[in-house]
């Protein structure tokens, strides 16, 4: 199974822009659905965006919609979240999933391997 890491988190201010990307490695990224997730403090962990690599399908949450959008990197093997016009209820650990097995993208259940996460952090 692939290995990821989440990098490019901070603290930006409400109104701001922040990527944060998921790197592979062990191997590549060629047939799984990469996923992003969130952990808001006190809150279960949710759903954000995702994207199946060789189709580059995407799904987003709906809080997120037209803020947030999920891509390829296909230069370093990764996947970036660009949020845009963040808001302090965007403040949350930030968490990669991969999986060569997802039928839904949205299923935190689907995803084998996990990322020890990056903390965003939005103030206003």
């Amino acid at each position: 199974q692939v290995q990821v890491t989440e990098s490019g988190g901070g603290l930006v201010q409400a109104g701001d822009s922040l990527r944060v990307s998921c790197a592979a490695s062990g191997r590549t990224f060629k047939n799984y659905a990469v996923g992003w997730f969130r952990q808001p403090p006190g809150k279960d962990r949710e759903f954000v965006a995702g994207l199946r690599w060789n189709t580059e399908i995407t799904v987003y949450a709906d809080s997120i919609k037209g803020r947030f959008s999920i891509a390829r990197d296909n230069a370093k093997n990764a996947v970036v979240l660009q949020m845009n016009s963040l808001k302090p209820e965007d403040t949350a650990v930030y968490y990669c999933a991969a999986s060569d097995a997802i039928v839904r993208l949205s299923s935190q259940e689907e995803y084998q391997s996990w990322g020890q996460g990056t903390q965003v952090t939005v103030s206003s």
